[in-house]
């Protein structure tokens, strides 16, 4: 029998983003988790910056903890494309990830050209390939990587093994994509999923879909999202990064409470969701 409950869970950074890197990694070892996801570069100009980057006693504390607890690092956010970016500015990020052991760099494209985001893309995987890693590109409405076909042809056009897309459920919805069109893109883009949940109601305007998103997600299978879909439409082995930022819960329950719930909650989705599938009673 298939035991789908026994897939990868990592522990996302947005998810538990009051603590510190090496909190970050202690909270997913406590809470049960495999991989943690850490953010070594803010997605905003208000998020708290913890210098992880440089060589001083964060980044020690969060290596030892990583070595102490066993847990390792699936992911590093954020690099962003702009029209300005210069990849080999990126390199001291991808120094940190590689030195941390981290097998993804997520990557959002805020470049209108689509022509100019896949060189960049195409010249960021070769300076990530020798470190091991894979930026992959995480398609989001607000961005100019709207959705998962814009992504696909980014990621066809730079034409590099180590990339591919991650897919968010709630990004995924909020563009209007169908799974079909998901479960037609090539196997090997996909690396990892994120894993969340949502009202099904799509917001009408910019800023509930961005607080939405950055604030007051669902605990997966709580929400109106086709989260069953969504994974059925992807490679069955995929780590999964438990993504849910809830600013409201966040006041009352502790980062490891949440953690060990969303854990909970992600587990009991995939069990429903692979519970009558062929492949779940095959011996």
């Amino acid at each position: 029998m298939t035991q789908h409950h026994s897939r990868a869970l990592s522990l996302s950074a947005l998810t538990v983003l009051e603590l510190s890197p090496p909190q970050m990694v202690e909270c997913a070892a406590q809470a049960g988790y495999d991989y943690v996801g850490l953010r070594l570069v803010p997605a905003t100009d208000h998020e708290v910056r913890h210098d992880i980057i440089s060589a001083g006693a964060l980044k020690r504390e969060t290596l030892a903890r990583v070595r102490d607890t066993g847990v390792k690092v699936l992911d590093v956010e954020i690099l962003r494309l702009k029209p300005d970016t210069d990849v080999n500015a990126c390199l001291p990020m991808l120094d940190a990830a590689a030195e941390l052991g981290a097998r993804y760099v997520l990557v959002a494209g805020n470049d209108p050209d689509e022509a100019r985001t896949a060189e960049r893309l195409a010249q960021l995987c070769e300076l990530a390939e020798p470190r091991g890693l894979a930026p992959s590109l995480e398609p989001m409405p607000w961005t100019d990587v709207k959705d998962v076909t814009q992504g696909a042809r980014i990621v066809k056009a730079a034409a590099r093994r180590n990339t591919g897309l991650i897919v968010d459920p709630i990004h995924f919805d909020r563009a209007g994509t169908s799974t079909e069109t998901l479960r037609a893109l090539p196997r090997e883009y996909f690396g990892y999923v994120q894993f969340c949940d949502a009202p099904a109601e799509r917001p009408t305007d910019l800023d509930t879909l961005l607080y939405q998103a950055r604030c007051e997600r669902m605990i997966p299978g709580e929400g109106g999202l086709d989260l069953a879909g969504i994974l059925r439409a992807l490679p069955e082995h995929l780590p999964i990064s438990v993504e849910v930022p809830m600013q409201r819960w966040a006041k009352t329950a502790s980062a490891l409470e949440r953690a060990r719930r969303l854990r909970e909650a992600t587990l009991a989705v995939l069990e429903r969701t692979y519970a009558a599938t062929p492949s779940s009673i095959a011996s």
